[in-house]
């Protein structure tokens, strides 16, 4: 079995996956996702 800590970083978003795979079946075990949109919207900023 292969399990992949994945971690992605932007200005206003992170993220960290622990994903594994075993006899090509792929398993989500951990999806996070942390972000500042909301507070940087209150001044323009951020997606929509």
């Amino acid at each position: 079995m292969l399990k992949v800590l994945a971690i992605e970083t932007s200005c206003d978003e992170t993220s960290v996956s622990i994903v594994s795979n075993s006899d090509d079946i792929y398993k989500i075990h951990s999806n996070i996702v942390a972000s500042q949109i909301e507070d940087h919207s209150k001044w323009g900023g951020g997606s929509t």
